[in-house]
């Protein structure tokens, strides 16, 4: 596991490859952390759209589906991208709220007989 803070600069670029690469079929999983919250966990291994920064209302949003996770004014990201593949990503915003997402691929089934 290799944890690196993403620089500011280099989000919207950044987001923009991932979404390009977690098109294959990814799941995320969405933990939000808060002092008067405590950890909730709001999605759990929905599929993956897309990552986007978007640096003119600064705004992390991760599409899931039938969820949109919007992160408005982050000022920290971390992410876990051994080996090339985005594993983990943690985001802090402006208030101080921790926003964990994990992502993996689907489980693989066998076609039903």
């Amino acid at each position: 596991m290799t944890i690196r803070k993403l620089e500011k600069p280099k989000w919207h670029p950044f987001f923009d490859r991932m979404t390009q690469f977690l098109l294959g079929g990814k799941q995320a999983e969405i933990e939000v952390a808060a002092l008067n919250l405590g950890d909730q966990t709001e999605a759990r291994w929905l599929p993956l759209i897309g990552i986007v920064y978007d640096p003119k209302d600064d705004v992390l949003e991760i599409a899931l589906d039938g969820l949109d996770h919007m992160i408005a004014q982050p000022r920290e990201i971390y992410i876990d991208d051994a080996d090339g593949e985005l594993s983990r990503l943690e985001v802090v915003d402006a208030a101080g709220v921790t926003q964990l997402v994990r992502l993996r691929d689907p489980l693989l089934l066998p076609a039903p007989a």
